[in-house]
């Protein structure tokens, strides 16, 4: 089973979930997701797998988010997913893919559910 981690290294949450997949012996493939986003496919699996829509997994505190107005609640799902390309650092990390299901690490011990 091949397990995806879309990391930041720079994050302690991101770090703390790498690690506890790495304690339970599992080596997932990192996609550094600031230097490497998904495509707006791979993205919208990625959603459907979390059971979530865009906004659901936007960090609202990055500076992206307020200066294209993303908050506005008429701006489309497919607007927001073409905003995470544009801006990486708007998609919340770290989230785990393990086949037909994805975790969010918030907190890292949810991804434990998935494998």
């Amino acid at each position: 089973m091949t397990v995806t981690i879309y990391h930041n290294p720079r994050c302690s949450k991101s770090r703390q979930t790498l690690g506890l997949l790495e304690e339970r012996g599992v080596m997932p493939t990192i996609v550094f997701y600031l230097e490497q986003p998904p495509s707006a496919s791979d993205l919208k699996s990625i959603l459907a797998k979390l059971g979530k829509r865009p906004r659901d997994i936007m960090r609202i505190k990055e500076q992206p988010y307020k200066d294209l107005a993303l908050g506005d609640p008429d701006t489309s799902d497919d607007d927001l997913i073409a905003a995470m390309i544009a801006h990486p650092i708007l998609i919340e990390r770290p989230i785990v893919v393990s086949g037909d299901k994805a975790a969010l690490g918030r907190p890292p011990e949810a991804v434990l559910e998935i494998l």
